[in-house]
């Protein structure tokens, strides 16, 4: 039985109704760019994270270069941020001039490893990118005590992890910005790009909207040189939608996490196959159910997954401090990332999953390692 990555239609189609009406709406208004369904969408969100100021924008990418831009990181700055992680958390800082300084994560929680990021830290540093990796919290503690130690500004990037908390806090809300993505394959996944900018500080808040739209209040004033980073109306439309079962996919994907750990550590293969875990303090929302194949055994298993007409994917085949664009940065050595580069694959984890269909995975895994015994 196949058993894809995501299931998109399975959770779209029964919206079918309300999300045509939605477009319908959008459009006989004829206001296609801001107004009052992207308005109305920010004061949603806003309220169901915790959020002060939530400002809706074109991708979970521009939210995180809208935030850097808000607090003027640009050349001669530097930006921590980890390795190991998608590569937009770095591309951002680069693309405004700056330096991202490569920090290691940790092994348990693949999330940035706060002690590296001390000892890497240093006079031009700006600001920290704690990421939020396959749907948990980083420890916002100790990134909270080691900003406010330093002076430095803190974007936390939410992108794989709305609805995550650290402490019964959402994720977004603790630093000075929380950068949201809504790509269709996120917990609350839209029908093309579009991210969300949660802000702490109203100033701040103030010039990212302003930002936002070419640097302009009002119209064709231009106080800043900003970007044009707007979420469509339509986008707002569709995703208010689905915004009141965002809790109820997040469940789901919970609950399809509890059945894998119980499944699979019920085989008794130890430690080659390792299991992802929820750390203390957090509430894992499950974008990704990452598992570590070490003894270099992991695309052995994809390539029996895929045989067996099993999705899987590999989040991420290279770390960022071993990508070719940035080999002109100094080394600043990250050994987990590359560690984990080289062990970790995601299999299916998406709400509509079914406890069949995992059952698919969980025998198709039980019979690579059955067979690495004979």
């Amino acid at each position: 039985m196949a058993v894809p990555l995501l299931d998109l239609n399975a959770q779209n189609q029964k919206y079918a109704n309300d999300l045509q009406a939605a477009f319908s709406r959008i459009l006989g208004s004829s206001q296609f760019i801001l107004g009052h369904e992207v308005t109305s969408f920010e004061d949603s969100i806003a309220s169901s994270l915790g959020s002060r100021h939530c400002i809706g924008v074109s991708s979970g990418t521009d939210a995180l270069v809208l935030a850097l831009m808000t607090i003027g990181i640009g050349p001669g700055d530097e930006v921590l941020c980890p390795s190991f992680t998608f590569f937009s958390t770095a591309g951002c800082i680069s693309r405004l001039g700056a330096e991202p300084v490569f920090v290691d994560v940790l092994p348990n929680t693949f999330n940035i490893n706060v002690d590296d990021a001390v000892a890497k830290i240093s006079p031009r540093t700006k600001a920290i990118i704690p990421v939020h990796l396959y749907g948990q919290s980083a420890d916002m503690d100790a990134v909270m005590e080691l900003a406010d130690s330093h002076g430095i500004k803190v974007v936390e990037d939410c992108a794989q992890a709305m609805g995550a908390r650290w402490k019964n806090v959402q994720v977004g809300t603790i630093g000075d910005f929380g950068a949201y993505s809504f790509f269709p394959t996120k917990n609350l996944g839209g029908f093309g790009d579009g991210g969300l900018l949660s802000v702490t500080d109203p100033e701040l808040a103030e010039r990212a909207r302003t930002l936002r739209v070419h640097g302009s209040k009002p119209k064709y004033y231009h106080k800043y040189v900003g970007g044009n980073f707007r979420l469509d109306a339509l986008q707002a439309a569709l995703l208010s939608v689905k915004l009141d079962s965002l809790e109820s996919y997040i469940n789901q994907r919970r609950s399809n996490a509890e059945y894998y750990h119980s499944q699979l550590s019920a085989l008794g293969f130890g430690d080659k196959l390792m299991l992802p875990s929820e750390a203390d303090n957090c509430r894992h929302t499950w974008n990704q159910f990452t598992l570590r194949i070490p003894d270099g055994r992991r695309d052995d298993l994809r390539e029996h997954l895929r045989v067996c007409d099993i999705a899987s994917e590999i989040y991420y085949p290279l770390t960022l401090h071993q990508q070719e664009c940035f080999q002109n940065l100094p080394d600043r050595p990250c050994p987990v990332s590359e560690q984990l580069a080289g062990e970790c694959l995601s299999i299916p984890i998406y709400p509509e999953l079914t406890t069949e269909l995992q059952d698919e995975v969980v025998f198709s895994i039980a019979d690579f390692f059955k067979k690495l015994r004979n």
